[in-house]
């Protein structure tokens, strides 16, 4: 027992040594500060990166969990710690799947085209990410006074509440797509205050930042196939799925409607319900079911202070609701539930597309159906709501990103740098040839890969590639 817990600890070094090490390679030719950085330096960025992650070897093993970072191989060193592997059975296959881990078809050789997709964003690109972060904080924070403001003119409360509530919904969308964003690829701020503004906004009770990061990257792990919910260990965000598991069958969309509501009350990543759930799983216990070594040093004076700043958000919103209006302190309500209703409605939107139109059985066969993944109207519709093209190809290419959430990462991400349609193309041409490598002879096939199969097949015959975004 002694031998093996030497090993894991000795692996988990070399992850976090390994990340680190990656984080010392230079990937612009720009020496001291960047037009995007404000005031970090990209040398002193990087720095920071690399002791974050000495510092967080949590996210770094979580991290090596995922199918192109050969999670299996990964987990065979952790013999303690559920959330820290992958869960197999004693033959190596998953329990409820019935096959292995699978391995991403990552092109090789790559092609010249096909390169930026897979390249790691470079630090200026992620200092640009948590600027435009820090700046959408301020317009949130700056549409609240705006509404405090109508308010205390005499505006009638109707008029005001809509032209508050509608674009502060739409702020809301925004964040969680720049939070998937920067959680893929850019996973710490710049400076330390810039990680309490990252969903503060969408429930009074939260995760901290960094157990975003863990839980997001644990679902990555235990869910590779988009139908196959928590088939390599427990998915924190499988009860996201389950009104919605059976829609297969006419009578699994009895619940659907349902699965907004579950949204609105916090059963995602950014809501309290979820962080209930995960701090009932996280940390892992000790050795004979003791108290995590970490858990009193580590996690909960991080979770103290996020707490604390997000009781302080919503203490100030309910004061604005006082006497700035000339009412009493019990009335606070009267503007607090406006403003977390308008918040609460824009992550519910946004949620709702990432986890459940992105992982249901009806969408993955209409994709399926037209391979080429080309709608003109469908697209214009997506890119009002979501606010930009570029985040429709996160609902094109959710098998994708799942497939390789770390090389590939965010596909809005990559279209913010990119375009949206070079991205699009590329993602396309990826999938032509096949997401995962083909497994022994027997091995189960969950129903996304029997879809991506039939779709590669289709986009090979069409003769559709190459894109001329792409040359």
């Amino acid at each position: 027992c002694s031998s093996d817990l030497f090993s894991f600890r000795a692996h988990r070094r070399s992850l976090c040594a390994e990340m680190a090490g990656k984080m010392k390679q230079p990937l612009l030719p720009t020496d001291g500060r960047s037009q995007a950085s404000i005031l970090y330096g990209v040398s002193e960025y990087e720095d920071l990166l690399r002791k974050k992650f000495e510092q967080n070897d949590e996210i770094a093993q979580m991290r090596a969990l995922s199918p192109d970072e050969q999670g299996q191989m990964t987990s065979a060193a952790a013999s303690e710690g559920g959330m820290l592997k992958v869960e197999t059975e004693a033959d190596g296959t998953s329990k409820k799947g019935k096959r292995k881990f699978p391995t991403p078809n990552k092109p090789d050789p790559m092609p010249r085209e096909l390169e930026f997709l897979f390249t790691r964003i470079s630090p200026e690109q992620m200092m640009y990410m948590w600027n435009v972060y820090t700046a959408l904080f301020c317009c949130q924070c700056a549409c609240v006074l705006g509404y405090c403001l109508m308010l205390a003119m005499e505006m009638n409360w109707y008029l005001a509440t809509v032209i508050f509530a509608v674009p502060m919904a739409a702020m809301m969308i925004q964040n969680v797509y720049i939070l998937h964003d920067v959680l893929h690829g850019a996973t710490f701020p710049p400076y330390e205050w810039q990680r309490f503004i990252t969903h503060c906004w969408a429930d009074q009770f939260s995760l901290p930042w960094e157990e975003i990061v863990l839980e997001h990257q644990r679902h990555h792990a235990s869910t590779v196939d988009l139908l196959c919910h928590g088939e390599f260990g427990w998915d924190p965000a499988m009860w996201l799925y389950y009104l919605q598991e059976w829609t297969d069958a006419w009578y699994g969309w009895l619940t659907v409607p349902l699965v907004p509501v579950w949204h609105f009350i916090g059963a995602n990543d950014t809501g309290a319900l979820f962080a209930m759930l995960w701090y009932c799983n996280f940390p892992d216990a000790g050795a004979g079911g003791k108290c995590n070594k970490d858990y009193w040093t580590k996690w909960v004076p991080k979770r103290i202070v996020h707490h604390s700043f997000v009781a302080a958000l919503w203490t100030c919103v309910w004061l604005l609701g006082t006497w700035p209006l000339g009412r009493s302190l019990s009335e606070g309500w009267r503007f607090f539930v406006p403003v977390t209703v308008a918040c609460r409605v824009g992550f519910t939107i946004a949620w709702v597309v990432f986890t459940n139109f992105n992982h249901s059985h009806w969408w993955n066969e209409f994709l399926a159906q037209c391979p080429d993944r080309s709608f003109p109207t469908l697209h214009k519709v997506m890119a009002f709501v979501l606010g930009g093209k570029h985040r429709f190809n996160e609902m094109l290419f959710h098998d994708l990103h799942h497939a390789f959430p770390n090389a590939v990462g965010a596909l809005s991400q990559r279209g913010r740098f990119h375009g949206w349609e070079k991205v699009h193309d590329a993602a396309v041409d990826v999938l032509s040839r096949g997401l995962f490598m083909a497994q022994a002879p027997g091995s189960a096939e969950p129903p996304m890969q029997k879809i991506q199969q039939k779709r590669s097949l289709v986009m090979k015959s069409s003769g559709a590639m190459p894109s001329k975004h792409l040359i």
